[in-house]
Parts: structure tokens; sequence; C-alpha cells
């Protein structure tokens, strides 16, 4: 009886020292903060993610790669930023690692104009199309959505092999699919992280995991191609069971999961089963504020941290 009260009361006190750490982190120098983000960013260079990358693949687990950054406002930076995705094809091909790649528009001229993100992004889809691999369109918050979908529209003109992310919190997100979907359309399906109103979005989180499955559903009935992007281990046992139940084939999804986060075995379990899984995998010198995003989902992290840092004294 006495032990049991004694690990609440660890519990209660490591629960809120994680938290604690987790909250005043961003006001916090970067060099302290660099240990709490390690976990979470595949290294500030390409050359240190895709290390990352085969070390992903060595455990038998596919991989897309993100250069982090988002919202840049400068056209030279954007240009910058577009040769660095069209160089990272060529060095994922070199290496021959199971590796595509997830961009951002905003990150390379969205917010500067529909044109500059064209004409970056079609630079960085013709090296995707010369190295025969994958581009996927990450989707940002709403003001970007209907621009995202017309410039996938644009790059599926011009190549196959390109997808696109529906969040499960945009009430639109199914008439998007409706729309979209067909035998040849890839979806990444995620909950969605960025605040929106109410009157655009679900802000109940069961209405936002039942409105994945029905996605999930959508996608499936029009013989798209889906990449379940959760963490959330019941959301994955509602897939499975509906995986199961439908003798759904495992060549049209795959599960997908952010680098670093913890999932205690589930992804290994979900390989044994027959499953494919893919890591999102983050780097570049753009680390902090995304680090911060990803602590504060997961607290814990803190823990771990300042464990493993009192074992390496």
């Amino acid at each position: 009886m006495v032990g049991d009260t004694n690990r609440k009361i660890l519990t209660f006190f490591m629960s809120f020292f994680n938290r604690l750490i987790t909250f005043t982190l961003p006001a916090l120098p970067k060099w302290i903060a660099k240990p709490f983000a390690k976990p979470y960013v595949a290294g500030e260079t390409a050359e240190e993610a895709l290390e990352h990358i085969k070390a992903i693949n060595d455990r038998g687990f596919s991989a897309t790669i993100d250069i982090l950054g988002e919202q840049i406002t400068d056209e030279d930076e954007a240009r910058n930023i577009t040769k660095q995705y069209c160089k990272l094809y060529n060095q994922i091909s070199q290496q021959s690692l199971n590796c595509n790649l997830s961009i951002k528009p905003t990150h390379v001229g969205l917010r500067i104009s529909l044109d500059e993100a064209i004409a970056n992004i079609t630079n960085i889809l013709n090296q995707a199309k010369e190295n025969k691999n994958f581009l996927r369109l990450d989707m940002e918050n709403s003001p970007y959505t209907d621009h995202t979908f017309e410039i996938y529209a644009r790059c599926k003109q011009n190549y196959e092999h390109v997808g696109v992310v529906i969040q499960s919190y945009l009430r639109r997100s199914q008439e998007d699919i409706e729309r979209l979907a067909s035998g040849n359309f890839n979806a990444r399906i995620c909950k969605g992280i960025y605040q929106e109103s109410e009157t655009i979005a679900f802000q109940d989180r069961k209405k936002i995991k039942d409105n994945f499955i029905t996605l999930a559903k959508v996608m499936a009935s029009k013989g798209a191609f889906a990449g379940f992007a959760t963490h959330d281990q019941n959301l994955i046992d509602q897939l499975l069971d509906w995986i199961n139940s439908e003798n759904l084939s495992s060549d049209s999804f795959e599960f997908q999961v952010l680098y670093g986060v913890p999932m205690t075995g589930r992804l290994e379990a979900l390989q044994d089963q027959g499953f494919k899984v893919r890591v999102y995998v983050p780097f570049g010198p753009d680390w902090f504020n995304y680090s911060v995003r990803r602590l504060r989902e997961n607290p814990d992290i803190a823990g771990y941290v300042i464990k493993n840092m009192f074992k390496n004294e």
C-alpha cells in the first residue's frame, strides 16, 4: 500500500517536472534546449539525416525526409531550399536509400506567391522524376489548402508519383477526397496540428479520430493509396480492426510515424504483421520550434533525456 502511494507520488512529480521543462524550454538558450530536441531531429545537415535514414532502412522501415522550416518570405531563401531538396534526391539515389521527400509549400515560396511555389516545386518534381522517386506535398494551415491542391494538380499532370496530405480535423476533407481520389491518388491522412476555427475544423478529439477512420474508408473505396500517419495506439487498433475485417490489401496503405516519437515496439509489431511502416525524418538548422512542438505533445521525453544525461556522467 505504501509502495503504491510512493509510486503515485513519484509519477505525479515526474509528470509535473516533465511538463515544467517542456513549457519553459522556449525561453531557454538553444544550447540548453538542444539535448531535448535531439530525439526528434535527425541532425542539422543532410549528411547526418541520411545516416539516420540508412539506420531506419536497416531496421526494415521506409523513410521520408523533410528540411525543417516554413513560411519563407525571401525568394533567394526559397530557391536555396529548393536546390537542397533537388540535391537530396540525388543523394538518396546514390546511396540506394528507401526514402522519398516531403515538402511544405510555404518553405519553397507559397507565402511569396503561387507562381514562385509552382516554379520551385516543378524543379523539385523534375528531380523526383529523374531519380524515379516520389514527392509528397505536406499540408499546412487552411489559408494554403486550396493552393496546395492546385499545385498538386499541376504536378500530377507532369509526373504520376506525387501525393498530398489530408487532415482529419478539417470538415472539408471528405469532400476533398471524394473530388480527388482515384486509383492513382496517394494521400497521407493525419489529424492536423494547426489552430483552426471551429467553423472549418473539428475541435473534439473523438470527432477528429472518427473522421480519420471515415477518410481511410473513403480512400479504400476509391482504390487510393493511404498513409496512416498517427502515434495514437487506440486509433491504430481501430484501423487494424477495419483492415482485418475488410481483408484490405497491404499494398493499398502504410503506417507512418514521426522520427523519435516512442512507439513501445508497435512499429516492429506492425512490420511483423506484414505492414509497411514509413518514418518521417526532419532535419535542418531550424530545429528549435519543431522540437518544442513535439515535446509539448509528449512531455515524458524530457524525463527520458534527463535520465540519459545522468547515465552518461
